[in-house]
């Protein structure tokens, strides 16, 4: 999938077998692919935040802005509210955007801003050496709980789900094939997406083995049953060892901000309409 060579001068820095690289060799080949299909590379804009993932701008030849920590989403939203031709999208850390940026998160999904973000979930913070995290599991020992972490892990899929988002979907590092599959697909959807990415750090939080054994693709499944969905959702919740589904949970085509934000003459009572029947 695409032939575009978009690499850049930059040294990598990840540590070696670190999850992102899976991410970044996905990513690089699905705009390839839209170059390839005719869309204009100079209409590609990617955000980082805080954390080892935000290395991902360094390494593709696109547009790029560094964001502070917890800011990725709000940067994301201001460039698609200024441009909304351009196609933006947001890699965050999960303790970059499910903890210090959750706020932004929810209004954004809420929004449903016209925005991609790919959150790399190691369950750990990484580039501080090993805390816990908002998806860390309960008994996780780090550097900031070496007895062992005393709380739950939240499911961000299903407060994705709760809070409007109408594309949810997961991934992991050890399977790009469908990583690839699944980042075309939010790209192209009209609306938030959110790409779920299960993205190992072998250095301080190295669950291959653990990922590997659970996980399996979601087939015949039924994008917009919300309740079905949620109950897919739920079937792991960040801290259980059942198995863990992979791919789109939930996709929906509901009016996206940038458009209503500009639009005065849009009919408000139909848009409230059709935001409660999403819910039904």
């Amino acid at each position: 999938m695409g032939n575009v060579n978009l690499a850049t001068y930059a040294k990598n820095t990840w540590c070696p077998g670190c999850g992102n690289f899976a991410i970044l060799n996905s990513i690089k080949a699905v705009f390839g692919a839209l170059i390839e299909e005719g869309f204009p590379k100079e209409k590609i804009v990617i955000v980082s935040g805080i954390g080892c993932h935000a290395k991902i701008a360094d390494y593709i030849n696109v547009n790029s802005f560094y964001s502070l920590h917890g800011r990725v989403v709000p940067v994301c939203e201001a460039i698609k509210l200024a441009n909304p031709d351009l196609k933006v999208i947001g890699f965050a850390g999960d303790g970059d955007t499910y903890g210090e940026g959750l706020e932004h998160l929810i209004f954004a999904a809420k929004r449903n801003v016209d925005i991609n973000i790919i959150i790399h979930n190691n369950r750990v913070y990484g580039l501080t050496t090993g805390q816990y995290t908002p998806t860390s599991p309960l008994g996780f020992k780090g550097r900031s709980t070496p007895k062992g972490t005393t709380e739950y892990p939240i499911n961000p899929l299903e407060l994705m789900l709760s809070s409007g988002a109408s594309f949810i979907s997961r991934g992991t590092s050890h399977g790009m094939e469908l990583l690839k599959k699944i980042f075309k697909e939010a790209i192209m959807h009209k609306g938030f997406s959110l790409v779920d990415v299960l993205q190992v750090c072998v250095t301080y939080y190295n669950m291959y083995e653990y990922y590997d054994k659970r996980v399996y693709e979601l087939e015949g499944h039924d994008l917009a049953d919300y309740n079905k969905v949620l109950a897919k959702i739920r079937e792991w919740d960040y801290n259980n060892d059942s198995k863990i589904a992979l791919g789109v949970f939930y996709k929906k085509e509901r009016p996206v901000f940038e458009y209503a934000f500009k639009d005065k003459k849009i009919n408000t009572d139909l848009k409230i309409k059709e935001l409660l029947n999403d819910r039904a």
